[in-house]
């Protein structure tokens, strides 16, 4: 044991050498924006100045954009793909292939300007690739202005004008966006299907559209006196040509969104700190459980305030738009006709979002399950709160709220389809596979950890986690490094084995035999993955003894979790597939023995977990 301890305090001196070493250069934009719009031909002009810094090393002689709405042309790559792949998503299918010209979405370059000098460009699909004159030197900025003519396709996927629910304009991925650079390189990916990943900056946007028209999206609206809408009591909207004008800024963001319809009812909820929620939707017999939502989403922010960081934005809209649920900064567009407990699902988990990629924002193109994996775990965790809060009529709270999931894991683990986490996003070869492996198996791998390093460990490495690495994009072995330094345990194995490999975890209860007084519990690992195992021995007098089995290399082990303390047994190597725990209790007075009381381990064959003296 002293020789354990020795190991582990060198350990924990070196993670907090390695850990304070978080800080990672990222690049920053300002942009601004002026956008015309033609209801009538659902098009706008818009002008784009985007002052760029350089906080990176290297000297960069282009910079590539974003012009996502080219997608949405027949034989484009998200076309292609939608069409090829062998489950293709169905708000997709062959819907693009079908558009006629008027239906198209296309983003027209009229003329860029470096510093107010002609710039070339070349634009290939969802790409547009700038040639620099002016190169931009390290710690220096430059300023591109671009003039653009963009028309707006029938909602597809995401964004859009008329989706399914009738709102008129989802514009989410909407304006030429810079791309990320960091110390990878650039990341200039072709829009194809899979989500988005964005430089911080500050947004400073004008929009000038028809006066019937209700917006909401990221940002704080700045002239709310000369709009109305909901946004001032006593207003005086200014109306120019038969349009308002619309006056938008975000701070310290990677995207902006928003949305538009003459028919959006807006109400306000405001929290005791100034903290407003924004909901925009269209009343209708399909949308009434919508005045439910500010009581609860307010519970929902206080509770995630206190299991992760506070939301650090002034406000947070809720907007009946898109084509299902997707997250942006500071809001989010979700489909309005849904039961209650659908309704609030959407919601807590969007807005679960402004966390996991509004405020962290890991590259989702490389990582989806960074995302939306943590963000279904703490869905599951918030939704059954709030049942045990009484807020979801007719749903009551349950033990274990991840049992679903991990039902669904065991089922899709013997499927023989599943991909690892490692897959970018837009290289599944299914998006079952992507699907399965971004938010089931995403989820899988923080439960993990949680079985790993215990209950308290885990909530104050979630917590230490976000504070560290908000706005600076992590990376799944920034999240493990928290982990372990606030635990430590090496989790290194752990990380390999679930996102690298498909393999599994199954643990056996082999037999149970009488030493002299004692006994002994033969255990096997079954299947690839190894993990530390928990075994809870129950005594014919009701007690119940505790015993934890740490792998070897995990350099330490989990002492407690939530209320039980563990007995600490010796190591279990890893190349080792049988083990011999030795427990000084006698046979005779054993009544069961259980592998995995908890099960929170990701066993997927419990049957042989459990040992009874009958």
């Amino acid at each position: 044991m002293i020789r354990k301890l020795v190991v582990l305090n060198l350990f924990l001196a070196c993670s907090v050498c390695l850990f304070a070493q978080v800080d990672r250069w990222q690049q920053r934009v300002q942009y601004e924006m002026q956008i015309d719009f033609d209801v009538s031909a659902h098009t706008f002009e818009g002008y784009q100045k985007l002052k760029y810094f350089n906080n990176s090393p290297d000297t960069l002689d282009r910079l590539f954009y974003h012009l996502y709405f080219n997608a949405f042309q027949p034989n484009s790559m998200m076309d292609v793909r939608a069409r090829s792949i062998p489950d293709p998503d169905p708000r997709i299918g062959n819907r693009i292939a079908q558009l006629n010209a008027e239906d198209q979405g296309f983003h027209e370059i009229k003329k860029m300007r470096q510093n107010g000098d002609k710039v070339k460009y070349a634009i290939e699909g969802t790409i547009m690739e700038v040639q620099l004159d002016q190169h931009i030197l390290p710690g220096k900025s430059t300023e591109i202005e671009i003039w653009f003519h963009t028309q707006i396709p029938v909602q597809i996927r995401r964004s859009g004008r008329y989706n399914r629910e009738g709102v008129a304009y989802s514009m989410s991925q909407w304006y030429p966006k810079v791309c990320e650079y960091d110390y990878r390189g650039w990341h200039a990916y072709p829009y194809i299907q899979r989500e988005f990943h964005g430089v911080w900056g500050d947004f400073d946007v004008h929009i000038h559209i028809d006066k019937e028209f209700t917006l909401g999206g990221t940002g704080v609206l700045q002239n709310a006196e000369q709009v109305g809408k909901g946004y001032a009591e006593e207003a005086r909207p200014i109306v120019v040509n038969d349009k308002l004008h619309w006056h938008f800024r975000a701070e310290n963001v990677h995207d902006f969104m928003w949305a538009a319809d003459p028919a959006y009812t807006h109400k306000q909820w405001v929290r005791e700190d100034g903290l407003i929620f924004h909901y925009l939707y269209k009343e209708d017999p399909n949308t009434r459980d919508w005045e439910l939502l500010p009581e609860i989403m307010a519970e929902v922010s206080r509770y995630l305030d206190d299991r992760l960081i506070p939301y650090p934005y002034p406000q947070y809209s809720i907007i009946q738009g898109g084509d299902g649920g997707m997250e942006y900064p500071m809001g989010t567009l979700i489909t309005g006709h849904r039961k209650i407990k659908s309704l609030v699902g959407v919601c807590v988990h969007e807005y679960l979002h402004a966390w996991f990629q509004g405020i962290l924002a890991n590259n989702e193109s490389l990582y989806p399950w960074l995302d939306e994996g943590f963000t279904n775990y703490f869905e599951e965790e918030t939704m059954n709160h709030l049942m045990d809060k009484g807020l979801i009529p007719g749903f009551q709270p349950v033990m274990d709220p991840h049992k679903e999931s991990f039902n669904s894991y065991k089922t899709n683990a013997k499927s023989g389809v599943d991909e690892p986490l490692s897959t970018y996003a837009d290289y599944f070869n299914t998006n079952m596979a992507h699907n399965r492996a971004s938010y089931t198996r995403g989820q899988l791998y923080l439960n993990q950890i949680r079985y790993v390093v215990g209950e308290k460990n885990f909530e104050k490495g979630i917590r230490r986690y976000c504070k560290t690495w908000q706005y600076k994009h992590p990376e799944p072995n920034d999240f493990r490094r928290v982990m372990e330094k606030v635990s430590g345990i090496a989790l290194d194995w752990l990380e390999n084995y679930l996102i690298n490999t498909t393999f599994t975890i199954d643990y056996a209860i082999d037999s149970v035999t009488a030493e002299n007084k004692t006994t002994v519990i033969h255990l096997s690992r079954v299947d690839r993955i190894p993990m530390p195992v928990d075994v809870a021995v129950n005594l014919l007098n009701g007690k119940i003894h505790y015993y934890t089995i740490p792998l070897r290399v995990m350099r330490g082990a989990k002492l407690e979790d939530d209320t039980i303390v563990y007995e600490l047994a010796e190591d279990w190597p890893w190349t080792h597939t049988v083990y011999e725990l030795h427990i000084p209790e006698e046979k005779s007075k054993i009544s069961k023995i259980i592998l995995d009381p908890s099960q929170r381990m990701a066993d997927i064959d419990r049957t042989d977990n459990v040992w009874r003296s009958d």
